[in-house]
């Protein structure tokens, strides 16, 4: 389907991805090199937050443990790191498996329960991970640990911010594709179906928690992914990454761009950390040391969006073209 150029939705949607190609050189040009490690960060944390829009848009799986996955893909960058295999293939597939199997050991376990059981059974797990790392004294234990980055043999240098945020950039763009494909493959319909009424999903023979299972592995491995990219921005993991507040911040991400969008973890991503950035300063102007609570600004914004945009800042920019009534979040109240 084509999409018309003269429609908000397309014109906002290329001028934002035009911004953040040409970022590094912007921030290059007006020395404001700052600004590329917050959109560095934008950028990760869109693929963590749409990994998780994959079981919670798309599944109506309210995962309050999806932080540990963040936190699994960076400790084992950050443990190979440390017992001084540094290889980024080597590395990056470790430490996607190690989070696809994490997601299959709590998937398996959890899926099997619903509404209030199944999100206390995700923070349990994740709990459970948070606390076995900050025992780690070996690899800094609550102190976290200091890595070197992955290295690719002379194909990328990671230690080179421009390259880091293009390949950050490059892998968000592949997620999206993979999202978007998935929603409108066979496998998303039935995970909407699902959602819906899995009943009438099992009615019809669809062995709805092994579509459910399948789900949460796959995003649990994108979610590592995010982890892998977040230790080597930093060239830094901490058992914080995978504390039960990163997995709340990344179902506010989800929530204030749009639940179950394609893009609107990109936009709930740049807005959650724009208005941080904003908000600190802006408040510490009006009285020294209020910056510190820009939360509570941001948590009544975040109220109004649930209120009167129930399809988040994705619905604020119009219809998708060919969408019916009902396709959109924000037409379900």
């Amino acid at each position: 389907m084509r999409l018309p150029l003269h429609s908000p939705r397309t014109l906002v949607t290329l001028v934002v991805f035009v911004m953040l190609a040409a970022l590094p050189l912007l921030t290059q040009a007006f020395d404001q090199r700052y600004l590329l490690s917050i959109g560095t960060r934008i950028v990760i944390w869109s693929i963590a937050a749409t990994s998780l829009n994959m079981i919670l848009g798309y599944g109506g799986m309210v995962s309050f443990g999806h932080a540990a996955f963040f936190g699994i893909g960076g400790y084992a960058v950050g443990i190979l790191s440390a017992s001084g295999i540094q290889d980024g293939w080597i590395q990056w597939p470790v430490a996607l498996l190690a989070s696809a199997a994490w997601a299959t050991l709590v998937g398996a376990l959890s899926l099997r329960t619903r509404g209030v059981y199944f999100i206390m059974i995700t923070l349990a797990f994740a709990q459970l991970v948070y606390y076995l790392s900050s025992g780690l004294e070996a690899y800094g234990g609550d102190d976290g640990l200091n890595i070197s980055r992955s290295r690719f043999a002379g194909l990328i240098d990671l230690r080179d911010k421009a390259s880091f945020y293009w390949l950050c950039l490059v892998l968000l763009a592949a997620t999206l594709w993979f999202s978007g494909r998935l929603a409108v493959s066979r496998f998303g319909y039935v995970l909407r179906g699902a959602k819906s009424n899995d009943l009438r999903m099992m009615a019809l023979g669809f062995p709805v928690l092994r579509y459910r299972l399948a789900a949460f592995v796959i995003s649990g491995a994108f979610g590592g992914l995010s982890g892998i990219l977040l230790a080597n921005e930093g060239a830094y993991v901490s058992p914080a990454m995978m504390s039960w507040v990163k997995s709340g911040d990344l179902i506010v991400i989800v929530v204030l761009g749009g639940i179950g969008t394609l893009l609107g973890p990109l936009w709930g991503a740049i807005a959650f950390f724009a208005l941080e950035e904003l908000l600190q300063p802006v408040l510490n102007l009006a009285h020294t040391g209020w910056g510190e609570y820009w939360q509570m600004v941001f948590g009544p914004l975040l109220v109004l969006v649930a209120l009167y945009a129930g399809g988040g800042i994705d619905s604020l920019l119009g219809r998708h073209p060919g969408a019916r009534p009902g396709d959109h979040p924000g037409d379900r109240r």
